[in-house]
């Protein structure tokens, strides 16, 4: 397939720059995976479709204040760097760096409001640096002079308030430079309310990356390659995942990074191993996804390869048609938008 295939338009007034009032207040669109019946409601009617014995799937991750700022020891020069993820040693980490091409082994930064540095140690072809620190304990040291990395479409600067709502209420293990957008919807108080109702909670963690905003540069996608993140899914998670499914339950998933995980940790008959490492799964029509009956995911940037995992749940026709609504509804799109929840048939309600 084309990545042309994936490409719509989108007014950039529709592009969310700020989250809505409340977590729960946005806008949903339910779609029939199966007829392409769809309507718009509150995301407060998502509990509605869940059942007793069903699981709802959820990325633990957390996002970390991974943009920081410093002057180089000696010129003085400003540096910005975006931290992407932990490597070796507890003071080691990959970064992305501007401006990058001064910027040698060996060069020392001294940090912005923390007395603390860090020394370039080499850099990669692709063009990220391995920085190492002069303390271990990072994420301390981010939490005090670090801030959230917000979306490249996101075109304002990043204010105290996104360090509550670019982050899921359920956000538990550090590491992520990017939200599980779909997750942001949730209130503790519509989380206990699912389980009160029977519905299991299960929590994995997917560290996202950089990457995730990646556009695709091959005309076919079959050749794009995929960024790889860090993954986890216990054995108690996978237990209840396969329980579900064993018992008639449906699979919910909160968003495309924990079909990923889901996704590459399924054997070919469908049962959910457990495991950690590095996922680079490339989720695209026409593959069908062998664990998850239902998702819940944010409107995507056209050519994506979030949109085009979503087009595996359902025929592509079937989304844009859903994404057209979108647009001609005003809704808000990409990570502070409004969401999408694709049903199974059996779960569709008129």
């Amino acid at each position: 397939m084309k990545v042309s295939d994936f490409d719509f338009f989108l007014p950039a007034e529709l592009i969310a720059q700020y989250p809505a009032e409340r977590r729960d207040s946005s806008r949903m669109l339910s779609l029939c995976r199966q007829s392409g019946r769809r309507k718009i409601t509150p995301f407060a009617d998502f509990t509605e479709y869940l059942c007793p014995g069903d699981c709802l799937v959820l990325n633990d991750t957390k996002v970390i204040p991974a943009r920081i700022w410093g002057e180089r020891s000696g010129s003085g020069g400003k540096v910005e760097a975006l931290l992407l993820e932990q490597q070796g040693t507890a003071e080691q980490w990959q970064a992305m760096l501007r401006p990058g091409r001064r910027l040698a082994p060996g060069a020392k930064v001294c940090l912005r409001g923390a007395d603390a540095f860090f020394v370039v140690e080499d850099k990669s072809p692709e063009g990220y640096f391995r920085i190492r620190f002069s303390t271990p304990d990072v994420l301390s040291l981010l939490q005090k002079c670090g801030q959230v990395p917000l979306p490249p479409y996101i075109s304002r600067e990043p204010v105290a308030e996104d360090r509550e709502r670019y982050q899921t209420v359920f956000a538990r293990q550090p590491g992520a430079v990017a939200a599980p957008t779909a997750g942001l919807h949730f209130t503790p108080e519509i989380l206990s309310r699912l389980e009160q109702s029977g519905v299991q909670l299960v929590r994995l963690t997917l560290h996202v990356g950089a990457g995730t905003f990646k556009p695709v540069e091959t005309e076919n996608i079959e050749d794009h390659k995929m960024h790889s993140e860090f993954y986890e899914l216990t054995e108690a998670a996978a237990a209840t995942v396969n329980r579900t499914r064993q018992q008639g339950g449906r699979v919910f998933c909160v968003g495309t990074t924990t079909v990923r995980v889901l996704e590459t940790c399924a054997t070919p008959g469908g049962t959910v191993l457990p495991g950690s490492g590095r996922t680079d799964i490339f989720l695209y029509p026409p593959y069908q996804p062998r664990v998850v009956d239902a998702l819940l995911t944010n409107f995507h940037l056209p050519q994506s390869t979030l949109l085009m995992l979503v087009c595996t749940f359902c025929p592509r026709e079937h989304v844009f048609a859903a994404y057209q609504e979108a647009i001609a509804q005003k809704m808000r799109f990409f990570s502070y938008g409004d969401c999408m929840l694709l049903l199974p048939p059996e779960r569709w309600q008129p």
